[in-house]
């Protein structure tokens, strides 16, 4: 009954924007914080950002604080994150996931490639 499915990843300059989306599906996730994850080639997979369906409270990793936006769609079932002000370093895999991550949901995630 669960399905995660991310979209709107691309290629984009340095600088540039990018929004992706999760679309989430179970009756599960009425009640669970959502994250967003990433992992470039050769290293782990990293803690992007979080947010809690009920009270809108969201946290950022301290290298996308301030550029990166987490947000949601209730209606939708949709989780968002907007990514602006886009380094090379940002270059991943951007995967969802309920906060803290049940192994058994990753999915293929959405590539992310920022070039200089």
């Amino acid at each position: 009954q669960v399905q995660l499915v991310e979209s709107g990843g691309g290629l984009v300059q340095a600088g540039g924007s990018l929004r992706l989306s999760c679309a989430v599906s179970g009756r599960t996730f009425s009640r669970a914080a959502m994250g967003w994850f990433r992992q470039a080639p050769g290293k782990e997979r990293e803690f992007v950002a979080t947010i809690n369906w009920s009270g809108g409270l969201t946290y950022y990793a301290d290298s996308v604080k301030g550029r990166f936006t987490i947000s949601r769609d209730n209606d939708k079932n949709t989780v968002y994150l907007q990514m602006n002000s886009l380094k090379p370093e940002d270059t991943a895999v951007y995967y969802c996931n309920i906060d803290p991550p049940h192994q058994a949901y990753w999915g293929q995630g959405t590539q992310v490639t920022v070039s200089s």
